[in-house]
């Protein structure tokens, strides 16, 4: 089950074409700009040591996340909308066509059994529940936004799939035809059906299942249509590249940006909340979605912390915040909806 989970590796015309792009150098995809896993000061050790010693009794929810459970399959198709499953895992109508974004409905966001599991009340939104899905979004393959189980458990309901360069050689060994497949670089476009563009741009992240790592391409989305421009952020500490995505091709309707999970050790790779709210400015977005928390416990700050502490930062930028329930239907476009501060509720 272990190796199953590695998924592939690169091989063939797949690896002829990572060794193409500019953004593969010396062995591995790099970055924009240098980024160091760890940062200034912080070691292997010290990680671990904090990871096994110092956890913050508050890391995971005294009581279980609230939750609505919607009815995926009956949500009217001509309505753009959006549904979080928590972490960064998503369902999005737009234009009539159904996207999935890195799903994770198993019970570890992990290769090896009972780790990384997910809060209570979390995970109920399951492989069975959502509806035919006309493109699969992945943003990277690390496990908490490419699992296996669910892959494999979605394969009859995917239609397409869009990831990055060398990301299909795990879809191609869980079972999936590879003509269903687009691996994309940063920076390429593809025309959808229902006047839907894709495009890809950078992230500042890593990637990588087993020892072997950077040998397939993270990135991010956007998504535009007449109507409507978004910015689905996969992974990544901040950098240049989010003023130049917004100088570029901005002002989104809505960035969606992971915030959480984040540590002063590894903030080149994972934003500070500081730094969502920044990168949501650069990227001239309209309102900002805050992902990447209230699933897994993946760092050492407490389980809340990441939508409390945005949320405060946020008193002296006033960007409309949307941070609704896990389940919870959020219509794109309407900015009447309001959300509460759940998350205050759990005591």
């Amino acid at each position: 089950m272990i190796y199953s989970q590695l998924g592939g590796t690169p091989a063939g015309k797949r690896l002829e074409r990572i060794h193409n792009s500019p953004n593969f150098c010396n062995g591995a995809f790099q970055n924009i700009h240098s980024t160091p896993q760890l940062a200034e000061g912080y070691n292997f050790g010290k990680v671990m040591f904090d990871f096994f010693f110092r956890k913050p009794k508050n890391i995971k929810p005294p009581k279980p996340i609230p939750f609505v459970k919607t009815d995926l399959k009956t949500l009217p198709l001509k309505t753009d909308l959006l549904v979080w499953f928590g972490h960064s895992s998503y369902y999005l109508q737009l234009n009539g066509k159904r996207f999935l974004i890195d799903p994770v409905f198993s019970n570890s966001a992990s290769p090896i059994p009972n780790t990384n599991k997910p809060f209570k009340g979390s995970n109920n939104y399951f492989a069975e529940d959502i509806p035919e899905i006309d493109y699969l979004l992945i943003s990277h393959d690390h496990y908490d936004h490419l699992d296996y189980e669910t892959i494999k458990t979605l394969k009859p309901k995917v239609k397409q799939i869009i990831t990055g360069l060398g990301v299909g050689a795990h879809f191609e060994v869980w079972g999936y035809d590879p003509e269903l497949i687009h691996e994309l670089d940063w920076n390429q476009t593809l025309e959808l059906d229902n006047d839907i563009t894709l495009s890809t741009v950078p992230a500042r992240h890593f990637s990588g299942r087993g020892f072997k790592r950077n040998n397939t391409l993270w990135l991010a989305f956007m998504l535009q249509t007449e109507d409507c421009n978004l910015f689905l952020g996969g992974d990544s500490g901040y950098d240049t590249h989010f003023k130049e995505i917004g100088n570029k091709f901005g002002p989104f309707d809505m960035a969606l940006l992971e915030n959480g999970q984040y540590n002063l050790a590894w903030h080149y790779i994972h934003m500070l909340p500081e730094e969502v709210l920044q990168a949501a400015q650069d990227l001239r977005a309209k309102s900002l979605f805050p992902l990447h928390s209230s699933k897994f416990a993946l760092a050492l700050h407490a389980w809340n912390e990441p939508l409390a502490k945005i949320s405060e930062l946020n008193e002296e930028v006033n960007l409309p915040l949307v941070t609704p329930r896990i389940g919870e239907v959020v219509y794109i476009g309407d900015t009447s909806q309001r959300f509460s501060k759940w998350w205050t509720e759990i005591q």
